[in-house]
């Protein structure tokens, strides 16, 4: 066998993703185009420790969605990976029992090491097919912004460890979900709400700092909704455009500009702009802030990561890494 199609599900605190692809050893094909629904499964996870029900029911209508896209498109395997809210919910076997109903596969939660490693895997897999002069410096640095953490992941250097395999990474209990709900109670949010806010972010990014050497950094990779919606603002997109995003080099001024307007805007305002999906209104302020901090404080870190007055956006994390690590573990069987 030199190829096998497969399916991946990655269900996070805010959305949930299907990729159905090819893979062989040039790696991931799309065969179908991406699913995404925004569930909110982590809605009050982060106070209540349980999912709801009206969560676990926008959850098992975007798997029924995925198993008619599923019927079109026979796999030779699928894999459903969880993530941070489902990690903390008590009742989490409700949702995986629901789950295994439609799609015939209970849902994998995976640790936050895990997360990490997967999501380096899709951003840096890309890069490959990139002509040398094209680039970024390795170290990478890769960020996964989700909805209720987010992880830190950095490679290897190309001299003493492959650029390809993961050197450190950590998992901060941090997300967009888990800091409006956390802090940013009004709309929009108070002065005090975002200084209570930042100090949580930045002793999550003191503990992370620790674990990850990230002063030897060479470029910067984000990735997430989050991180591509603001760089879609960032680089001036009216509407969200994932192939005017995918790639791109952004401006970390520019990012953080949009950052701190998007954290100050009233909900009505946000609703305003194209750019931001509908399932994100509500939340986007606190990812905003988080990733506006990342850049401030990997600016003072590492000089080298963001010394062109950029970074790399990437529509490839998670959902893409779990989908090629699955369907390479096939083929080696």
């Amino acid at each position: 066998m030199d190829q096998v199609t497969v399916a991946g599900v990655d269900c996070g605190t805010n959305s949930i993703r299907l990729l159905i692809a090819r893979v062989d050893r040039q790696g991931l094909h799309p065969v179908a185009p991406r699913l995404m629904r925004v569930i909110r499964l982590g809605e009050g996870v982060d106070r209540n420790h349980r999912f709801s029900d009206q969560a676990l029911d926008r959850a098992f209508e975007a798997c029924r969605l995925f198993a008619r896209q599923l019927q079109d498109h026979p796999v030779d395997g699928l894999r459903f990976v969880a993530t941070s809210a489902t990690r903390d919910a008590h009742n989490r076997e409700s949702f995986e029992e629901g789950v295994r109903s439609i799609l015939g596969v209970k849902p994998e939660v995976i640790s936050g090491f895990q997360e990490a490693s997967l999501s380096f895997l899709g951003a840096v897999s890309v890069l490959e097919q990139r002509v040398s002069a094209d680039m970024p410096p390795a170290p990478y640095l890769v960020v996964d912004l989700g909805g209720g953490s987010t992880e830190l992941v950095l490679g290897g250097d190309g001299s003493d460890l492959p650029v390809d395999q993961v050197r450190a990474s950590y998992s901060m209990n941090i997300g967009s979900v888990r800091m409006t709900e956390r802090h940013l109670l009004d709309d929009p949010p108070t002065k005090e709400q975002i200084h209570q806010a930042l100090e949580d972010v930045d002793g999550w990014i003191d503990r992370a700092f620790d674990q990850v050497p990230v002063a030897g950094v060479g470029s910067l990779i984000g990735v997430s909704g989050t991180v591509t919606t603001m760089s879609a603002l960032a680089l001036g997109c009216e509407v969200y455009d994932r192939h005017a995003v995918d790639g791109r080099s952004v401006s970390v001024d520019a990012a953080r500009r949009v950052d701190d307007q998007v954290l100050n805007m009233s909900r009505q305002a946000r609703r305003e702009l194209k750019t931001i999906h509908p399932g994100r209104v509500d939340v986007i302020g606190g990812g905003a802030l988080i990733w506006s901090r990342l850049l401030e404080r990997l600016g003072q870190a590492s000089p080298c990561a963001l010394a062109s007055g950029t970074y790399v956006a990437s529509e490839h994390g998670l959902l893409d890494g779990l989908v090629l690590d699955y369907g390479r573990t096939l083929l080696r069987e």
